[in-house]
């Protein structure tokens, strides 16, 4: 993968983005809070995985701006510690902390400050005591070696320009035999040319790697049993439903030109990918 922009630059661009997104809640599910639209919302999240019940544990207007459900694939238990990744809104820490119950505890991070202040009204507003938010980038965690069990992430990673970073501290900060499961954004022979839009990178999609280099990635920071345990290519359909409902999509428009949903039809993948720290 190559790009002409700096790591500065994207990591700015990725701020930006967000930031604006969940202030004005802007996406194709609405451009201001007067205007979320719950349906378009709930569209995109039973497209990636996530159950009705689940979605009855929320707090009105919890957005996701994911590309899967990475809460279904882990297998915690009571007492676990669950860490996530750009954590966002807080739609998978609310899920993650609810699973662990009270005697375990969830750990949101991300490096957005209007991420956070929201994802922290959502926990009030969803009475989760057992979940904290911390503010830092995923290539230098704020968090203590081998201090959690297990590391969720849902569609954030393919937004970093250093994701072996990304990688060798999730590796740190798990406990001996934790566990990762990391729902993300792969590419499918992508050409590199449509890697230097800066939109297409906060839009999930410039930034991600082939998935044999994903894959590979993961291997060297350490872990084993690495493997793909979910996949779904995105079609001109799927893409354009993620297009039109999600929240990560690189736009605030209503509709997106149909000549950059073809341009990217069966080439972009989400992918839920588990992995484990050895003993």
């Amino acid at each position: 993968m190559s790009t002409k922009r700096t790591k500065e630059e994207i990591k700015e661009a990725v701020k930006k983005h967000y930031g604006a997104a969940i202030i004005q809640n802007s996406s194709c599910c609405g451009s201001t809070p007067a205007d979320f639209d719950p349906e378009a919302a709930g569209r995109f999240a039973h497209l990636v995985g996530y159950t009705d019940d689940q979605l009855a544990e929320l707090p009105e207007g919890v957005m996701s701006f994911g590309c899967g459900n990475p809460v279904n694939f882990i297998d915690v238990k009571k007492g676990d510690v669950v860490l996530d990744l750009g954590s966002g809104a807080g739609l998978d820490l609310i899920l993650a902390a609810k699973r662990v119950g009270d005697e375990g505890k969830a750990i949101g991070l991300d490096m957005t400050p209007e991420m956070i202040k929201t994802c922290r009204t959502n926990l009030e507003a969803a009475g989760v005591k057992n979940a904290e938010v911390r503010q830092g980038e995923m290539e230098k965690m704020p968090v203590a070696d081998s201090e959690v069990d297990w590391i969720i992430s849902n569609c954030v990673i393919n937004l970093s320009p250093v994701k072996e970073k990304v990688f060798e501290e999730a590796f740190r900060v798990l406990k001996p035999g934790g566990r990762m499961l990391v729902s993300d954004i792969v590419t499918l022979n992508l050409p590199d040319e449509y890697r230097d839009d800066i939109m297409a990178w906060v839009g999930c999609i410039a930034g991600a790697v082939e998935e044999d280099e994903y894959v590979r990635l993961v291997k060297e920071a350490g872990f084993e049993e690495v493997k793909i345990v979910d996949k779904m290519t995105y079609t001109a359909d799927t893409l354009g439903t993620l297009a039109s409902d999600s929240c990560c999509c690189g736009t605030s428009e209503r509709s997106i030109d149909k000549t950059l949903v073809d341009k990217y039809a069966s080439t972009v993948a989400s992918i839920k990918l588990s992995a484990i720290k050895p003993e």
